[in-house]
């Protein structure tokens, strides 16, 4: 079993940044990869971004890509997410996910979750 706890939302003004963590505990070395994915009030759940295990790996989210930065350090079983020029569309509760094997962009290959932390971003 894996433990995924975030941390780091909030409200922030439209053009502003915040930094999502995600600390991971348990058998984390059961785990490939980790992503973030958002949702926003009547929607499905969307894909942002995920790391490989190494942190060598990314990939983004059409709609984050060039403003969001995923990065992690093993030392500390933590990944990040870095978010700059957030706009009134980034809103959403935001969850953290690990996975062992597939396609990182499709939700069904994440094994693990978080119990999400909500990102306001005002206009």
């Amino acid at each position: 079993q894996v433990l995924l706890v975030e941390s780091g939302g909030g409200l922030v003004q439209a053009g502003g940044s915040l930094r999502l963590s995600c600390a991971a505990s348990g058998r984390t070395l059961s785990i490939n990869y980790m992503g973030w994915f958002r949702q926003a009030p009547g929607k499905e759940r969307e894909f942002v971004a995920a790391i490989s295990q190494s942190g060598l790996s990314t990939n983004y989210g059409d709609s984050v890509k060039g403003r969001f930065t995923m990065s992690r350090d093993n030392a500390k079983n933590t990944v990040y997410l870095q978010m700059n020029s957030l706009k009134p569309e980034d809103t959403a509760v935001y969850y953290c996910s690990a996975g062992r094997l597939g396609l990182w962009r499709d939700i069904r290959n994440y094994d693990y979750w978080g119990q999400g932390t909500q990102v306001t971003v005002s206009s």
